[in-house]
């Protein structure tokens, strides 16, 4: 992973992600859009394993349920704005395109 790419990564996840951690996720995904999908997709998980809304009667209500809609409206911007790679293999594969030439074949007999 270059610099740029590490910069990018930073930018969407935030400065106190581990570049260590992400140069290995990295190392096995080959995409740092993947990377960031990953560690994003984590992080929502998490979210989602505790409970989004508590309420202590007269003392405190804390309501997670923003926080995880910012997620997922995070999510899908990775997923659409450009990534330091270029385009995605899907990406190629929709702009793909083939050239062949024709050429009149004689047959003899």
């Amino acid at each position: 992973m270059d610099e740029f790419q590490r910069s990018w990564l930073l930018a969407q996840l935030g400065p106190d992600s581990d570049p260590a951690d992400l140069e290995r996720r990295f190392f096995r995904l080959r995409s740092v859009r993947a990377v960031a999908l990953e560690v994003l997709g984590e992080r929502r998980a998490k979210l989602l394993a505790d409970p989004l809304k508590v309420t202590v009667d007269g003392v405190v209500t804390m309501d997670l349920q923003e926080n995880l809609r910012g997620m997922e409206r995070q999510i899908e911007q990775v997923r659409q704005i450009a990534s330091p790679e270029g385009s995605d293999d899907q990406d190629e594969a929709d702009e793909m395109l083939g050239v062949t030439w024709l050429l009149p074949t004689r047959r003899y007999r």
